[in-house]
């Protein structure tokens, strides 16, 4: 009697687990398209996720319908527009919790305060609260900066699997200023060290007469985002130790918010 029941009961959960595999392997190929901003072809795909290029075809054919990846006419697979808006969404709903913490930080510098998240190979501003002050760093919710000259961009790159970094970073790392880091090289030993000190800094890397500091808040499944703080050079001298600790704080603060370690308004 005890076994009849035991495989009935294996009989009724055997679709549950078809399903959760399903959705764990559609998962991954999604995962593996976000680190391949220009698309992939399907045996690329098949590659990354270790499962039959069959398999991969189904999966595929089934994401496409829901407009969560598209197909080119030459055959490879990128993410789709229904992931931009979920992802619109989402960065909604991320700005809205972590704005209290955004608030606290600005209050405490005097200076603005930013949110940005990974957007492809860029860093996507999706909140800022302006310092109140006549000068002041500022840029608008939706601009993006690259990821390799800002202080948001390298606090995320560094949060970052090496192998995805690399896969993010164009070959050549254009100069924006003279102080953009340009060599690969000197850039990973630059995400070595923030990886140690929790903290990134650009120190006119992106805009002359700009520096700024950044941290990167993480929930459950990673990075998410990264709060920033850009400063006019002539505030930041003498004031950027202090600066990065606020900032380090602030996305600890966030990374406990996200994670439930730390209930919503509290300090």
């Amino acid at each position: 009697m005890q076994n009849t029941k035991a495989r009935a009961a294996d009989r009724e959960s055997a679709p549950r687990r078809h399903g959760v595999q399903t959705i764990a392997r559609a998962a991954a190929v999604l995962r593996a398209l976000e680190r391949a901003p220009h698309g992939l072809g399907l045996g690329e795909i098949a590659t990354a996720v270790e499962l039959p290029k069959s398999t991969v075809h189904r999966l595929v054919a089934a994401l496409a319908e829901e407009d969560l990846i598209a197909q080119e006419p030459g055959g490879k697979v990128r993410l789709g527009g229904g992931i931009a808006r979920l992802a619109a969404a989402g960065r909604e709903a991320l700005s809205e919790r972590l704005r209290p913490i955004l608030l606290e930080l600005r209050r405490d510098l005097d200076e603005t305060v930013d949110l940005a998240v990974l957007d492809g190979a860029a860093v996507r501003f999706v909140d800022q609260i302006p310092a109140p002050r006549r000068l002041r760093a500022s840029s608008a919710a939706g601009e993006v900066f690259p990821l390799h000259c800002s202080a948001n961009g390298k606090a995320l790159l560094a949060a970052m699997p090496e192998e995805q970094t690399l896969a993010l970073l164009p070959r050549r790392l254009p100069r924006l200023t003279p102080h953009t880091i340009v060599s690969r090289d000197e850039l990973r030993v630059e995400l070595a060290q923030i990886r140690r000190e929790g903290v990134a800094l650009d120190h006119e890397e992106h805009t002359e007469g700009i520096c700024a500091a950044g941290a990167v808040v993480i929930d459950a499944s990673g990075p998410v985002a990264a709060i920033s703080v850009p400063v006019p050079v002539q505030r930041f001298r003498g004031e950027e130790e202090r600066i990065a600790e606020r900032v380090k704080g602030a996305a600890s603060t966030g990374s406990e918010l996200l994670s439930g370690r730390k209930p919503a308004g509290a300090r």
